[in-house]
């Protein structure tokens, strides 16, 4: 039997769901690496008692950071501070090579910002602490694979924010990804469009003929070990994916991909961040306030987001 990868994971916002969902994975996930917990050793055993966990399977990696008792489904600023800690040392141990991947339980944004971290999420902070320049968001479950072109801006702002080079990137990196993370020799991307049917020929928009299109093509160009296809309309595009035409679809925006992969993937969904020197991926849901501490938090998505980093480090 291959040795165990050493895997960090976050504990993230100790007022949210983070800490429940891993004291109830650690009895599966250790089944498949050595969980190395970057926590506050004192809360998460805390966690584990109320929720009647085993966590003796896990390595505690204890930051001992939590000064102030913290509330179920409270905004605060210490435990914004100490999510935003428990991120530094597990990349900073992955960089070093002493784990092999990282796993990042939800934070909060606002607590974020309570305490003075001027990150809007996860995926921006990974990336100046890695020095990474070019990256993105990709959400994965049932078959499906979701690349963002912008994430969390609003949709005012959208067609400003598109544009070719950023296009070409994402599905750089999508198929970077597929073809050396997954072994795919020749992926196949779909590229959705912007406006309703694509912009039907200019008549609802020219995105897609004065930016998405000549992207698809420079990417055809450049990236020619794959197979890339756009601007395809967007409400085909995922009827399309799920049968099985493309292995990954790049969107627009949030929602354009992130409600067709919710509606087939919710409970077992898993974010990956794309061209990081880190192997990073998270369950795909949020703190989840309205449930916090009541027992109630579904741990699927975790445990998928461990098996595929464990999956990745291999």
């Amino acid at each position: 039997m291959p040795e165990k990868k050493r895997i960090a994971v976050t504990m993230g916002d100790a007022a949210g769901i983070g800490p429940e969902v891993i004291v109830k994975s650690i009895g599966t996930i250790s089944k498949y690496c050595l969980p190395v917990i970057v926590c506050d050793g004192a809360f998460l055993k805390a966690q584990a008692r109320k929720f009647k966990a085993d966590i003796s399977g896990a390595k505690i990696c204890d930051m001992k950071n939590i000064k102030a008792p913290i509330k179920p489904a409270r905004v605060s600023a210490p435990a914004g501070r100490a999510a935003y800690e428990y991120i530094v040392e597990a990349v900073s141990q992955a960089l070093v090579e002493d784990v092999s991947a990282v796993v990042t339980a939800p934070i909060n944004k606002e607590s974020f910002s309570r305490a003075g971290v001027k990150f809007p999420g996860h995926t921006e902070l990974l990336a100046k602490l890695t020095g990474t320049r070019e990256f993105a968001m990709m959400l994965c479950g049932v078959g499906l694979r979701v690349v963002l072109v912008t994430t969390h801006a609003a949709l005012k702002d959208v067609p400003e924010l598109i544009t070719k080079e950023e296009i070409v990137s994402k599905i750089g990196l999508a198929a970077e990804y597929l073809r050396d993370g997954l072994k795919i020799k020749r992926p196949r991307i779909g590229v959705a469009g912007l406006n309703p049917h694509a912009g039907d020929g200019g008549i609802f928009g020219a995105e897609e003929r004065n930016i998405i299109l000549p992207a698809v093509k420079s990417a055809g160009r450049k990236f020619g070990q794959s197979v890339i296809t756009g601007p395809v309309a967007p409400d085909a595009l995922f009827y399309k994916a799920k049968r099985g035409d493309f292995d990954a679809v790049v969107c627009m925006y949030h929602d354009q991909g992130l409600v067709a992969l919710k509606m087939e993937a919710f409970e077992e969904g898993v974010n990956v961040t794309l061209g990081l020197p880190i192997i990073r991926t998270s369950p795909d849901h949020g703190t989840a306030f309205d449930i916090a501490g009541k027992g109630k938090a579904n741990p699927r998505s975790f445990i998928e987001a461990v098996k595929l980093a464990v999956r990745l480090a291999r």
